[in-house]
């Protein structure tokens, strides 16, 4: 099938103090989030300047992917588009209908399949489709890519790294820790086409990583950045929580491998650099936190893979891939039905 365009496709985050409270007012609309949670919330945005760093994070990977598509004589144009912030998706959809576009190809930054993680992303696009009306191109999501070793390599290499900066005479009592963005256990439950798809795709992910960088350290995978109410099951242990355990059990030192995550927004600027850092000194733990992948040339790479299969999708030397789990093409429309929220 012939495609003529590509967009990445990300959360979006304010990129100054103003920008803040009408970003997470987006991000929360019609879920019940009490005002002064939107508040508490805020000041972590502030601590930064009223900035996240995902933005930026996405200019840079933008232009990475361009210089790589243009490297290999793949002539597609690539968009920019965002869930909650500019360039909100409508306006980047309107652009591509306006320039002639009919038919591409969305990137998103989210490895997983699950609710928020990959389904929500499929309504955005037809949200914004519906909002630019019946002349918008066909938007179609490339498939998830928890196991594709453009995405597990960086995260590999990073605990590699992370690893020499603990002292290796205290190395029997390190340990990994891997964390993903907590979900409700009821999204968790529901996630794919079976249930559950995407604890099994982090856990794979977590496996993966561990047996490549570092097979002899114990591990764990935890969870981080909860928000939701606190009557409404989420997974757990969150990273804190984990971090006193382990230290009672006479762990010296951490790194914190946060696979859940693509590039180091707030979620790992705050939640890991500022907040679990901050558990871990008063722990007295050693703690390093391991990069992500950002726009390492390999994670770039895989972008174009992933387009290149679909554009080919009998090429097999391009499905590239190492775990067990089953792998779409595209998701389902029976995959990751969202949960009832509590009335």
């Amino acid at each position: 099938m012939a495609y003529d365009a590509v967009v990445l496709l990300s959360f979006g985050g304010p990129e100054g103090p103003d920008d803040v409270l009408p970003f997470l007012q987006n991000v929360t609309r019609g879920r019940g989030v009490p005002p002064e949670r939107l508040a508490e919330v805020a000041e972590h945005y502030q601590h930064f300047g009223g900035v996240s760093p995902i933005n930026q994070q996405c200019r840079d990977l933008l232009a990475a992917i361009r210089a790589d598509f243009a490297a290999h004589d793949l002539d597609l144009p690539v968009y920019w588009g965002n869930r909650n912030w500019h360039p909100m998706l409508a306006d980047t959809v309107a652009q591509m209908r306006d320039d002639g576009v009919r038919r591409a190809l969305a990137f998103v930054t989210s490895a997983y399949g699950g609710y928020s993680s990959c389904r929500q992303y499929q309504e955005d696009v037809t949200a914004a489709r519906a909002a630019v009306g019946a002349d918008a191109p066909v938007i179609e999501k490339l498939r998830q890519f928890w196991d594709h070793p453009g995405f597990v390599e960086p995260h590999v290499d990073a605990v590699r790294e992370a690893l020499t900066r603990l002292d290796p005479a205290r190395r029997d009592s390190t340990r990994l820790v891997f964390t993903a963005h907590s979900v409700p256990t009821s999204a968790a439950d529901s996630a794919g086409p079976h249930g559950g798809r995407y604890t099994a795709q982090l856990a794979e992910t977590a496996r993966l990583v561990h047996a490549a960088a570092a097979p002899d350290l114990p591990y764990d995978l935890v969870w981080q950045s909860r928000s939701g109410p606190p009557h409404v099951p989420w997974l757990e242990p969150d990273v804190n929580d984990h971090l006193t355990a382990i230290a009672e059990q006479g762990v010296t030192g951490v790194v914190v491998s946060p696979i859940g995550f693509v590039s180091d927004h707030l979620e790992v600027v705050w939640d890991l650099d500022t907040e679990a850092l901050d558990t871990a000194k008063q722990l007295g733990l050693d703690f390093v936190r391991a990069a992500t992948p950002g726009v390492d040339p390999r994670y770039v790479t895989m972008v174009r893979e992933l387009v290149r299969e679909r554009i080919d999708p009998d090429g097999a030397q391009m499905r590239r891939r190492l775990g067990e789990l089953p792998m779409w093409d595209t998701c389902p429309t029976v995959c990751c039905v969202p949960p009832r929220r509590p009335s």
